[in-house]
């Protein structure tokens, strides 16, 4: 295919679905996979195309690498917890903190299925829960004596996987981050990029 073609919307979806399909089979993180999908749908010609995927196997050719432990639990009594990295999501996983705070990065996670969930509990405590821009993220739950915030913008893109993020705090303050893909930096540069670019979050509790 001569890649200096122009590409069809059409052509740039197939590209998006085989995306999702190396998403879940673990060869993608979340974040590398909402940083090419957004590349595919500015891609102008083939050849464009073509290099979004060419360190990934054709899906006829795709085997399943090896799978880490799913992330069941992250919790802390009296303690500061950053959980990070590769984390697996298997359908779901709970972060519980009780007079603590918790960094729950999932921007470079696994996922096994197009829906995951994360459930946070918390109790005179924090939970900054990470996610990549782009990503369908649902943030739901109860705050008593507390905040629940809801930061970056919304925009997921279609065929995107969807994260369930479900919270109940007392005397506690849960925040989701949506981080661009591209941010670098620690936890404090993060939400300050993030806080700059969304003027209104969402807030909830007294």
């Amino acid at each position: 295919m001569d890649p200096e073609i122009r590409a069809s919307d059409a052509e740039r979806e197939q590209v998006v679905l085989a995306l999702r399909d190396h998403l879940l089979d673990g060869r993608l993180t979340l974040e590398e996979f909402s940083e090419r999908v957004e590349r595919a749908y500015v891609a102008k010609v083939h050849g464009e195309l073509a290099d979004i995927q060419s360190d990934l196997p054709a899906r006829w050719e795709a085997a399943a690498p090896p799978r880490r432990r799913p992330t069941r639990v992250t919790a802390a009594l009296f303690a500061h917890v950053v959980r990070r990295g590769r984390l697996r999501l298997r359908g779901s996983t709970l972060a519980a903190a009780a007079f603590s705070d918790i960094d729950l990065a999932l921007r470079e996670a696994q996922i096994d299925a197009a829906t995951s969930r994360v459930n946070v509990v918390a109790l005179f405590g924090n939970v900054d829960v990470y996610v990549p821009a782009g990503v369908d993220v649902v943030v739901g739950g109860l705050a008593i004596f507390g905040h629940r915030r809801d930061w970056g913008r919304d925009e997921a893109r279609p065929g995107a996987p969807s994260i369930r993020v479900r919270s109940l705090g007392l005397f506690a303050t849960i925040d989701v981050w949506r981080v661009p893909p591209d941010a670098r930096g620690d936890y404090g540069a993060l939400i300050r990029l993030v806080r700059d670019g969304d003027d209104a979050p969402e807030l909830e509790g007294p």
